[in-house]
């Protein structure tokens, strides 16, 4: 029987396909801990109390790609190139969607209104992240080689989400709220369709690694497609909505090392 669970399973016993999974992980994480990093360093005067809850975000993403990393060095395996068409976090820029990385590589400090625009987009991905993690949580939380990776991914998502959602409320509290939600359903909509996009490509690039007959990838195509109808038509709008997170302050210490993979 076709499942998430035998999907995954599927991936992760062959060494090719586990190899490109955690490539794409690793540098979509690492991609994060950069963007992470410089908006820290630019932040506006009068919102330096933030840098260093943006910074800890930025090095819990680095972690997440040496963790990626260090999973395929304990199988012996080195990183392979990540197409194009699975850059999840190039792909989003190039709709507009966060803030620019010409912006990040210069020196100019950001405005109120761009740490509102990264903390909305910010927003928007970490609810796929702490989603998606919650799901291998579940299928492997206990698996003996990866459950140990999989739950610290999983409770620093957590983590950052919250400190969106707390982050967020207090700018919607100084008078930001309007362009908050404004920014919040640009980005849901257009991650909606950029996961959609990313998610069939992995999948056809999964098919060809571990020989998938057309039907089954027929099959996947047809869930991928289906949830984005679903997302579309009205499960984006979990993606906007602020409440005040159970973790207060979930960003407010120093970020946790990775683990050793022996």
């Amino acid at each position: 029987m076709l499942s998430a669970r035998s999907l995954f399973q599927e991936i992760l016993d062959n060494d090719d396909s586990f190899r490109l999974f955690c490539s794409i992980a690793a540098s979509g994480e690492s991609q994060g801990g950069w963007e992470n990093a410089r908006i820290a360093a630019l932040v506006p005067a009068d919102e330096r109390a933030l840098a260093p809850k943006i910074t800890r975000h930025g090095a819990d993403e680095d972690k997440h790609g040496r963790i990626f990393n260090a999973l395929m060095k304990k199988r012996g395996l080195q990183p392979v190139d990540v197409p194009a068409d699975t850059d999840y976090t190039m792909l989003l820029e190039r709709q507009g969607i966060g803030l620019a990385h010409e912006k990040l590589k210069g020196d100019e400090p950001l405005t109120v209104q761009d740490i509102v625009t990264y903390l909305a987009h910010s927003r928007v991905t970490e609810q796929r992240a702490s989603e998606e993690m919650d799901l291998l949580r579940k299928y492997f939380g206990d698996h003996p080689d990866l459950g140990r990776a999989v739950r610290m991914i999983s409770n620093d998502e957590d983590n950052h989400l919250a400190y969106c959602h707390e982050e967020l409320l207090r700018f919607a509290a100084a008078g930001h709220g309007r362009a908050i939600r404004r920014t919040l359903r640009e980005c849901a909509l257009a991650e909606i369709r950029v996961y959609r996009d990313v998610s069939l490509a992995v999948m056809s690039h999964m098919g060809r690694v571990l020989g998938w007959p057309r039907p089954k990838a027929a099959v996947l195509a047809a869930g991928i497609r289906a949830v984005y109808v679903y997302e579309r038509a009205v499960g984006w709008r979990r993606m906007v909505s602020l409440r005040m997170p159970e973790r207060r302050n979930a960003l407010g210490g120093p970020a946790t090392t990775a683990p050793e993979f022996a």
